[in-house]
Parts: C-alpha cells; sequence; structure tokens
C-alpha cells in the first residue's frame, strides 16, 4: 500500500503526470493504429507515387502510392512492441547475470562477474552490431541482438543492488536458517530491488527503440513487407532532398516514444529517490566496477581520510578519521581554527563551492555520502536520508533560525519536505517535538518568532528541529556557547536525555574541554586539520598523551587554581591552515620536540587510545596540577 501511494504521488507532479499522459498516449497508438488504420497505410495508388505533402496526403506518399503518415502511425506497433521485447530479454538476462554470485556461489559469481565486466566495456551499438551479425538480420535477430546487449549494464545494476542488500542481517539470518540460494534471491533480495530496477527498465526502454529503429535503418533490422520506424526512415532517405517530411516523419515518432520513456523513468526515478544508473545503451559509456562495503550495524557515521581544501591550495581538514557508534557521544576539541566545524559541515554536505571534499570512506547508516556509489545516488535519496536521520544543531541558535518565520513553521518545514507531513500534521509533530526538549506551552510557543525565545529556549527548538525525524546521529556544533552555565547543564543533560531514550549518537563539537570530559564516552582532539589524540573520556583527566592535549587541559581554570599565579596558556599561536609544512604542525609550540617532529607529520596510531606524536608523554597524570606544574 505504501509502495502504491508513492507511485500515486509522483503521478500527481507536472513532470510524473506529463511523461505519463504521454507515455499512455504513445502505448494507446501501439495499440489502436493497427486496428484504425492498417487499410489506409497498405493500399497501393499507382497514380500517386512519391508525392509531396497534400490535404490528402499529409506526409506524402512512397513509391508505391502508400500514405506515409498512416504508414508512420501502424508502425508504432512493431517499433514499440520490438523494443519492449528486447528490453524484457536484456533485463531478464541482466537479472541472472547480476544475481550469479547469490545463486552460484563464490567461484562461480566472480567468473560471472569478470565477463559481465569485460561486456560493459564494449560500446553497446558495436555488441549489437556483432549479435546482429550472429542471429542475421530480420526482426527475431534484431531483438536478441539488442536484448543481449543490453545485458551486461543492467547485469551490472543489479550487481551492485544484490551486493547491497546480500549483507544485511536478514539475509544472513535466511542463510544459517537454511534457506536456499534461490529462495533467499526471490523472497528476500529481489523484492528489495524491484523498484530501482522497473524503474532503470523503463529508462532503457527509450534507448532500446532508438537502437532498433538504428538496426532497421541499417537494413539489418525488421524486412519488407513488414515495416518499423526505422525501416521507414531507411526506405525514405534517398528523397530526404524532395520530401524531407517522409524521412523526417518516423525519426520524429522515435524521438517522442524514447523521450516518452525516459521522461517516465525520470520522473518515478527522483519521485521515489531511486538512482537511475541504466541509460540509453547506445551511449557506450563504461561503468566502473565499485565493490559493495560491508555494513557494520553498530556504526552510524564512518570518516575515513576526511580532507576540505579550498583555493589556494588551503587544507583546513587533512586526513581526519573516526567511526562513531549507535548511541555513542564522541566529543571533539580544540582551538578555533582547527578544522572541528568544517569537519562537521563537510559530513553533513555543507561544504560549498569552492569547497572541495574528499575522503577514502564517507558512510552514514551505510549509505555512502562521498565517492562512486554516492555520485551514482540519486540526490532525492541522499537528502531525504540526511533530512530524517541526521540532525546538525548549529553553534548560533540566534542565527540558525529565520527571523521572520514562526518556530513551529520552521520545524514543520522539514516534516513537510523529507517525510510527506500535510500542514497541520507536520506542525502537531512540530509541537510534540517542542514538549519533547521541554520547551513550557509548546503549543502557545510554536506561533511565537525566534526574537521572543531565550537563547536557551531557541538552543531546545534547534534540537527539537533535529528531532523532527527519527535521527541516527545528531551533530552539536557548539551548543552551549553563549549560554550560562545553568542552561549550559540543562542542554547539555536534554542531549543525554535524548542519547539514553532512542541510542541516538551525538558528535559533541565544543571549546570546552571539560565539559566535553563530563558528558562524551570518547574524545577527538583536533589541530591544525587533524586527529592529534583520540582517547576514551574517562581517561582524559589522567592519561592525556599529546602535548597539546595536556596544554588543553592545564589552560582550564578551577576552584583550586591559585589567584595569585597568571593563568596557564599554550605558547605561541595557532598554525595557519596555508603555512601548513613538512614535518608536526604543533612542533613551533611544544616543549617536547625532537629531531623527527620537523622532518615528518607522525601518524595517528594506537587502538582504545590513539595518538599522533613522535614524543609522547606516557606517564600516567595525578592531576591537572601536575600537567601545569609540568608545563611552567
Amino acid at each position: 500500500m505504501a509502495r502504491r501511494t508513492r507511485w500515486i504521488a509522483v503521478l500527481r507532479t507536472p513532470v510524473g503526470a506529463g511523461a505519463g499522459i504521454l507515455l499512455l498516449a504513445v502505448l494507446l497508438l501501439a495499440l489502436l493504429a493497427p486496428m484504425l488504420w492498417s487499410d489506409q497505410a497498405s493500399a497501393i495508388d499507382t497514380e500517386h507515387l512519391l508525392e509531396g505533402t497534400s490535404s490528402q496526403h499529409w506526409l506524402g506518399t512512397d513509391s508505391l502510392g502508400r500514405d506515409i503518415f498512416y504508414r508512420v502511425l501502424v508502425a508504432s506497433r512493431t517499433s514499440i512492441a520490438l523494443a519492449l521485447l528486447a528490453t524484457a530479454l536484456g533485463v531478464f538476462a541482466g537479472l541472472l547475470l547480476g544475481s550469479a554470485p547469490v545463486l552460484l556461489g563464490r567461484r562461480a559469481g566472480r567468473l560471472t562477474t569478470a565477463i559481465v565486466n569485460i561486456a560493459v566495456a564494449f560500446p553497446g551499438l558495436l555488441l549489437a552490431l556483432f549479435f546482429a551479425v550472429i542471429f542475421g538480420v530480420g526482426a527475431k535477430g534484431a531483438v536478441l541482438a539488442i536484448g543481449l546487449a543490453g545485458a551486461p549494464t543492467f547485469a551490472r545494476l543489479t550487481q551492485t543492488l544484490v551486493a547491497g542488500v546480500a549483507e544485511r542481517d536478514y539475509v544472513a539470518a535466511a542463510r544459517i536458517a537454511g534457506v536456499s540460494r534461490f529462495r533467499i534471491l526471490v523472497r528476500h533480495i529481489l523484492p528489495n530491488i524491484a523498484e530501482p530496477l522497473v524503474v532503470n527498465a523503463t529508462i532503457g526502454a527509450g534507448g532500446v527503440l532508438l537502437a532498433f529503429a538504428g538496426l532497421s535503418f541499417l537494413g539489418l533490422g525488421v524486412q519488407p513487407p513488414a515495416y518499423d520506424w526505422g525501416r521507414l526512415m531507411g526506405e525514405s532517405l534517398n528523397g530526404i532532398y524532395v520530401h524531407p517530411a517522409a524521412a523526417l516523419a518516423p525519426g520524429v515518432a522515435v524521438v517522442v516514444a524514447g523521450l516518452a520513456f525516459n521522461l517516465f523513468g525520470e520522473a518515478v526515478a527522483k519521485g521515489l529517490g531511486i538512482p537511475a544508473l541504466v541509460g540509453p545503451r547506445v551511449r557506450a559509456t563504461v561503468p566502473e566496477t565499485v565493490p559493495a562495503a560491508p555494513i557494520d550495524d553498530d556504526a552510524v557515521l564512518v570518516v575515513k581520510d576526511l580532507r576540505v581544501s579550498f583555493p589556494g591550495p588551503v587544507t583546513p581538514v587533512r586526513g581526519v578519521s573516526f567511526t562513531i557508534g549507535k548511541g555513542e557521544i564522541v566529543g571533539v576539541v580544540g582551538e578555533s581554527g582547527s578544522g572541528k566545524s568544517l569537519t562537521a559541515l563537510a559530513v553533513a554536505g555543507l561544504i560549498e563551492s569552492p569547497g572541495q571534499v574528499s575522503a577514502s570512506e564517507l558512510s552514514f547508516l551505510g549509505a555512502p555520502l562521498l565517492g562512486r556509489l554516492a555520485d551514482r545516488a540519486s540526490a532525492a535519496t541522499r537528502r531525504r536520508l540526511l533530512g530524517t536521520s541526521f540532525a546538525m544543531v548549529f553553534q548560533d541558535p540566534m542565527t540558525s533560525f529565520n527571523p521572520t518565520k514562526r518556530i513551529g513553521v520552521q520545524l514543520a518545514e522539514g516534516a513537510r519536505e523529507h517525510q510527506g507531513l500535510s500542514r497541520r500534521q507536520a506542525m502537531a509533530r512540530a509541537v510534540d517535538r517542542l514538549r519533547a526538549v521541554r520547551v513550557p506551552a509548546a503549543e502557545r510557543r510554536a506561533r511565537q518568532y525566534p526574537h521572543e525565545f531565550s537563547g536557551g529556549m531557541r538552543q531546545r527548538a534547534m534540537i527539537g528541529m533535529g528531532l523532527m525525524g527519527a535521527p541516527a546521529l545528531i551533530v552539536a556544533d557548539e551548543p552551549t556557547t553563549a549560554l550560562d552555565v545553568t542552561v549550559q547543564r540543562q542542554v547539555l543533560r536534554l542531549l543525554e536525555t535524548i542519547r539514553e531514550t532512542d541510542e541516538v549518537a551525538i558528535l559533541l563539537i565544543s571549546h570546552d574541554i571539560t565539559v566535553v570530559a563530563q558528558v562524551c564516552d570518547r574524545v577527538l582532539v583536533m589541530y591544525a586539520g587533524r586527529i592529534v589524540e583520540d582517547l576514551p573520556a574517562s581517561e582524559l583527566a589522567s592519561g592525556a598523551r599529546h602535548p597539546y592535549t595536556r596544554s588543553l587541559l592545564a589552560a582550564v581554570p578551577d576552584l583550586d587554581t591559585p589567584l595569585d599565579e597568571p593563568l596557564a596558556v599554550i605558547p605561541g599561536r595557532p598554525v595557519e591552515p596555508s603555512a601548513v609544512g613538512a614535518g608536526c604542525a604543533y612542533r613551533m609550540r611544544c616543549e617536547f620536540l625532537v629531531g623527527a617532529c620537523s622532518s615528518k607529520d607522525p601518524e595517528l596510531v594506537g587502538e582504545s587510545h590513539r595518538v599522533a606524536c613522535w614524543n609522547p608523554q606516557g606517564q600516567p597524570l595525578l592531576s591537572i596540577e601536575s600537567i601545569r606544574t609540568g608545563q611552567r
């Protein structure tokens, strides 16, 4: 029922409705034209041979005096029926080849995959011509040729989709239960990839129609006395300068019918958020092999070697790698300019041009956000995933809200966009979320403007906006900035409650290392665009090993700080992103400098406690006071 509703919603969009009407008209023409106008199309009139356009013959006549207009209409059935038959053959063969790794096992599956990779490397039209020579001229040979030429591309798509589902836990459970490979494919895999296969088959039908017309035009397709659009174009080619309408009309028919299939498939793909990977096979594109990555059910966010660069060149984020698990709170600390917020914005896909974001892996809930797989996925798919499961709490709640719109309207906007709720349903959801983040009189406050909220209430509303969907991750960028300590504690408790209630993972970015130590499970310390230390929060006060982390801790005053002595500070200034040279970026401020610090940037090494330093301070620390004393 939900799928039917989604398809109906697609047909209600302007593009979907227009493409659907056009496709329906083409199919009705193919069905009815031979029954209505076959006699007019086959009537021979030797008195009107090779005539041009006239009121009696709108597109003129051919060498036997037959009316070309009616022949174009009647040819629609042959052209479309054979194109659909070739498409069905290509889809069926592609399904068999793409499903081979599941059906045949690993060794035979690898062999099949290698064959598909080799076939995909050849241009589609070249394959079609090759098969046409093998199967011979005629409609049957053309159907086999074009169908088999299109199979490798559909097989590649099927392999990619099957690989993404075959590693799911429910498929593994079916294997453990002894379910046969064929039953696993039919019951557990194909139903979950049916929609993208149908959409891409629809789009591919337009390309098949064009390819079929091309073979008939070359004389390798439909043979006399039968005819299709390609055959009509070939017969009219010699007189194209005398009677251009006779040659152009079947060409226009091919274009219109192809557009009908392509536009409808694209509209459905956009509406359902399905990546459309299959294009006209004759374009000779060579897709690259992208193996499906194994899915870690506990990993909400995986970041590997993340880099953010700007023209200059300036690289403020350099090779950041970390993983956040379900229900985990990870804190990121560091001075201003260390790359904390840029890392969060890059993960959220909010780095605008001319900024460049790259990573060896950047995935959220198992879905790639960068790289070739993400490029092939539709923007609607990523937008829906991030809009419902990824929440961002920005550091300035005053500028995060539109001052001209009411709070409730701004919260409801995301629910209407990503969840398809009506205006009333979205507003009710907004009120409920404000109530969930403990905003008093939520129904009344939802009708107020941002300036009517205090700083703490605005931050609560920002968190409520992130909870409008069902977030798996909340990125909180300085959520307690400009708030007094009482309100800070309330906001942090709210985040902890959300984590405990719904197992939501949280990435907490803060300048306040003591807040992070109290709230988080794990702490990432960033300096000059790199993570220099990754350690459990419980070890932060007594087990920090990087000199920069120890200096951050020493610079935090507490009740035991002597009032008659100057506060501890980190000497020097943070390095500019454009001035990071060879060696450790912290070396100019570090008192534990060794020879290697100037020649090579240290790697982040370790397991539960990772540190990037050539001379880490390995002795356990007894207290923050011992850090201050050692620093001075």
